[in-house]
């Protein structure tokens, strides 16, 4: 008895009925009709081998009790239970019970099929109206790239007209200048031809009087122009200064001898558009003084023309000068087959922004800074490559914006030991004889003014 009963616990036959039981019984709902009854019937078996197990050790064990061993207790509890399960009721009960099952599970199923069936219908209505849908949005998207397509060409209608219209009054405005400049000169004619100085003066016409330039615009955006120039000097440093040393490092391994490069490129450029602004200057006083008239003063109109009218301003020729300087500098070298015209576009912007700093009031430019000079934390930032216990700068970088004796915006420089006097050594033994290359020489013949040469060290 003990090994029929050692196997059936270690078959464990009453733990998978039990989970097939649980397992029907969660699926009972989702399975059809066919599916419930076949786990029925697999319980029904399942069942059944233990009963048959049960029954041979229920045989041995009466067996072992000897001859009348255990006759009551299969006299008071077997018999009667399977009496009662073999009776025709309780037959008849299970197989009405069963009925009902089924028909509930068939009905059931029948359900189940109704709201798949229902939910396919509305599947298919929701892929009809996404694509419905899709094809909308791309109709929307078609119609947006042609309003965009539209509106940028009417950007560019409406940029086009604005230039047109500050042509027209640039044209205006130098018309209104000869007009003036005209009527001087036919006064001075009729004063030389005529005998009388009386008579003179009745015949000699009046001059016309310019027309207005806003009088005091410049002054009152001050502010702003101040705060948009220091902004785009602070772009150039981050931006077009950066470029700069990418193109010079394809032509020159020595970092340092770049940054040199650059800094001075800087220094030139400013000294260039404040020597191109003062000479411009001159040119509108003695314009516009022939014919002024107005509230405001001179000055004022001058300096009003001159920020109106700063398309005016030749920056090729301060590029032009600027290549000129650096080319006779004796503090930089460059390959001989190669020109700094390779780095114009940071000398233009850097000339473009000193020009129109120089309208301000008080006008903007960067500092004095020679090699050797007694670091300043409150002009410079050192670059990451220095020596922080050094105190003296080795070489600059880039400039410092000052306006006055204030400083704007720093600048960097380089501070190490020693590096000043070994750079001097270098300096002595390097030659920077040059001559101007053909791509120079073409760029300096389209100059509307060239300036004459001048010493390569930074001036003010």
């Amino acid at each position: 008895m003990a090994d029929g009963l050692r196997r059936l616990v270690g078959a464990e036959s009453g733990r998978v009925l039990q989970e097939k039981l649980e397992s029907w019984y969660r699926d009972y709902e989702i399975n059809s009709c066919d599916q419930n009854l076949n786990r029925c019937c697999e319980i029904i078996e399942l069942n059944s081998e233990i009963q048959g197990q049960l029954f041979t050790i229920l045989n041995e064990t009466s067996r072992e009790g000897g001859h009348y061993a255990g006759v009551e207790t299969i006299k008071t509890r077997l018999l009667p239970w399977l009496g009662t399960c073999f009776s025709c009721a309780t037959s008849g009960r299970l197989f009405e019970t069963n009925l009902s099952l089924a028909q509930d599970s068939i009905e059931k199923e029948r359900q189940l099929r109704e709201l798949a069936s229902n939910q396919t219908f509305q599947l298919q209505e929701l892929q009809e109206e996404l694509t419905s849908t899709r094809l909308q949005l791309s109709h929307v998207q078609q119609d947006l790239k042609t309003s965009c397509a539209q509106e940028k060409d009417a950007l560019r209608k409406l940029d086009r007209l604005n230039d047109y219209e500050q042509q027209i009054q640039i044209l205006r405005d130098e018309i209104s200048i000869l007009d003036a400049q005209k009527s001087v000169l036919q006064s001075r004619f009729v004063r030389s031809r005529s005998p009388s100085p009386r008579h003179s003066e009745s015949k000699s016409p009046s001059p016309l009087p310019l027309r207005s330039c806003s009088p005091g615009r410049a002054r009152r955006t001050n502010a702003s122009r101040r705060a948009c120039l220091v902004a785009r000097f602070g772009d150039i440093y981050a931006q077009e200064r950066l470029d700069a040393e990418t193109i010079l490092r394809g032509y020159i391994n020595d970092m340092e001898m770049v940054q040199r490069i650059i800094y001075i490129a800087a220094v030139e450029s400013f000294h260039a558009a404040k020597t191109a602004y003062r000479q411009f200057k001159i040119r509108v006083r003695d314009t516009l003084s022939l014919g002024h008239s107005g509230p405001e003063s001179l000055e004022d109109a001058v300096l009003d023309y001159i920020v109106r009218h700063e398309d005016l301003y030749d920056v090729q020729a301060s590029v032009n000068e600027v290549i000129r300087s650096m080319n006779i500098n004796p503090k930089i070298s460059f390959p001989p087959e190669i020109d700094f015209i390779v780095i114009s576009t940071l000398i233009r912007e850097l000339c473009r922004v000193a020009f129109s700093m120089q309208t301000l009031v008080p006008p903007l430019d960067v500092a004095f800074g020679i090699d050797g000079e007694l670091f300043s934390e409150t002009k410079y930032h050192r670059s990451f490559e220095s020596d922080f216990t050094a105190a003296l700068v080795a070489y600059h970088v880039w400039p410092a914006l000052m306006e006055n004796d204030v400083v704007i915006v720093k600048g960097e420089a380089v501070t190490k030991r020693g590096a000043l006097w070994s750079h001097r050594s270098r300096s002595r033994s390097r030659s920077r004889s040059r001559s101007t290359s053909p791509l120079l020489a073409h760029h300096l013949s389209r100059s509307r003014s060239p300036s004459p040469l001048r010493s390569g060290s930074p001036r003010h």
